[in-house]
């Protein structure tokens, strides 16, 4: 998968060639802090080389690199869900703080939702985001998602008990059958 976003920058299928960029960017303490414990810190070249084992395997592809022309400098992905929820799907994403603040990830969250929508035959994508993150809670504001609600005590992130805010876009007509069957996911 390939998705050209402004000024170069680009959403692309994850590369063997990337477990350098992975470590470089990944491994930095406060990207990891707003992320899950299943983001590994430190990152190291191990844990780079298992997440694109993971990728590699992944049918259908859920988990995409954001980056330049030369390199990896972040990662954006939607897990869908399932049973009851299989037409709604969690958003994900992180990238490289020398890169923070140039509005490369609201711009990947612009494109990517309305393919990830399109291609998941998804009806709502969410994310949750730790309330010491303004960031990305501001992130998913300039990209059209609506504050759904605060999650007090949601999270334990370090030993630190934060409440969780709750984001989510819907898609225009989300009405069941207006989309037809769910797409096969593999």
């Amino acid at each position: 998968m390939r998705i050209a976003l402004e000024n170069g920058y680009r959403i692309r299928s994850y590369r063997a060639g990337d477990a350098a960029a992975l470590v470089a960017y990944a491994d930095n303490r406060n990207v990891s802090r707003n992320l899950r414990d299943r983001f590994p810190y430190p990152y190291t070249p191990q844990a780079a080389d298992a997440w694109l084992r993971h990728v590699a395997a992944q049918e259908p592809e859920t988990s995409f690199a954001i980056a330049t022309a030369e390199e990896l400098i972040g990662g954006i992905g939607v897990e869908p869900g399932e049973d009851i929820h299989h037409r709604s799907g969690e958003i994900g994403f992180w990238l490289g703080e020398p890169f923070w603040g140039l509005g490369i990830v609201t711009s990947a969250i612009l494109v990517f939702t309305p393919w990830a929508f399109e291609h998941f035959g998804l009806l709502r994508i969410w994310a949750g985001v730790f309330a010491s993150n303004p960031a990305s809670a501001r992130v998913l504001e300039k990209a059209g998602y609506s504050f759904e609600g605060r999650l007090r005590g949601a999270v334990v992130k370090d030993g630190e008990v934060l409440d969780e805010l709750v984001y989510a876009k819907v898609r225009e007509d989300s009405s069941a059958d207006a989309w037809g069957p769910t797409p096969h996911r593999g």
